[in-house]
């Protein structure tokens, strides 16, 4: 049984036990259904090669074969990772259309017994419902910016927020990159992989309150913002947070502790600044990075490099602004801040806040 979904949130109201991912492995880490596992009936290989055999010699030949390889590695996973579901699981099992390699598991699983459905379109269709949602539909709910220079400690008061009822986007949580030269995690997710993240958080959204983001350039890291979010966060109203250079330096040297912990790599990244700023400078700042003067080098970051690029990306707006001072980003002010912030955002009127501009 194939079932097809109409918005996004359908997945999850399905309440399947797993999502299997039944295509090749690249195709899987380029995207995949949220949850989903990779069970895939043809490896990279495999499939280049059937498909090889399909072009160049007979799409008889292609699907005898690919049959062959398609049972070999079902075998593999139901002695493997399938081996201990129960009899009443219910899995989901989709590949690129919904067609030969969703359909070939599928019928496999539910001649053991098990209820298994295919998705309609394949992952295709989920697809083309992301797209639907970045690239075509209006935002469902009015956009509010947390803005502040860097170290305002905006992404902590985004969770503080959240935590306190207030409906949240995290873009640096969603693209695992916290918007800077300094914030790599690790490994970003790709392109489609961000939309299909964001499209799930947007899709979840309450239409009747207001959406707080944090305010990004238009890339976070190497995921661009779709052109319509990234519009309505330009021109909607902002909370700005500020605070003097010296907390938000300290605050700075404490939440990115990983970097401060390997100098190496830190004294490695200041140098990407080599083409924007003079020698002596960068050399300056690595020098602090080496000896850990953590502090002394977030604040010369601050002054000489993030706080005038705010300001020159600051200028390009007219949204309105209301300012929230802070002296303290330790953990107890933040939080007090944060029901600040709170208490605004039930007051604030929303007329006029859901930007869509085309």
């Amino acid at each position: 049984m194939a079932i097809t979904l109409h918005q996004l949130t359908d997945l999850a109201a399905q309440g399947f036990d797993d999502i299997i991912d039944a295509r090749a492995p690249a195709e899987y880490a380029e995207d995949h259904l949220p949850g989903a596992i990779s069970l895939p009936v043809l490896d990279d290989a495999e499939r280049a090669r059937v498909g090889t055999i399909y072009k160049q010699v007979s799409p008889f030949s292609a699907r005898k074969i690919g049959g062959a390889l398609v049972a070999q590695n079902v075998a593999r996973h139901l002695q493997g990772p399938l081996a201990d579901k129960p009899g009443g699981w219910r899995p989901l099992v989709y590949c690129w259309r919904g067609g030969q390699r969703s359909g070939s598991f599928a019928t496999i699983l539910s001649q053991i017994g098990w209820r298994v459905e295919t998705l309609a379109g394949g992952y295709k269709a989920w697809r083309g419902l992301v797209v639907k949602a970045l690239y075509d539909d209006p935002l469902p709910a009015p956009v509010v910016l947390l803005d502040g220079n860097t170290g305002t400690a905006k992404t902590e008061l985004l969770g503080l927020l959240a935590a306190r009822g207030v409906q949240v986007i995290d873009l640096e949580g969603l693209a695992h990159h916290r918007g800077s030269l300094f914030g790599q995690r690790g490994a970003q997710p790709g392109q489609r992989g961000f939309e299909g993240r964001l499209a799930l958080a947007l899709a979840g959204l309450d239409p009747r309150r207001p959406v707080v983001i944090e305010a990004e350039s238009a890339k976070v890291g190497q995921c661009r913002l779709p052109p319509r979010l990234w519009r309505a966060m330009v021109a909607a109203p902002r909370l700005e947070i500020r605070a003097p250079v010296a907390a938000r330096a300290t605050y700075l040297a404490r939440t990115y502790a990983d970097l401060t912990a390997d100098p190496a790599r830190l004294v490695a990244t200041i140098d990407l600044l080599r083409p924007l700023h003079a020698a002596s400078r960068i050399e300056e700042w690595q020098a602090m990075a080496a000896t850990g003067a953590f502090v002394p080098l977030a604040e010369a970051l601050i002054t000489a490099h993030y706080d005038p690029r705010y300001s020159r990306h600051r200028a390009r707006t007219t949204a309105p602004a209301t300012t929230f001072d802070t002296d303290d980003l330790t953990p107890p002010h933040l939080a007090a801040l944060a029901d600040r912030l709170a208490a605004t955002l039930r007051d604030m009127p929303l007329t006029g806040t859901h930007h869509d501009p085309d």
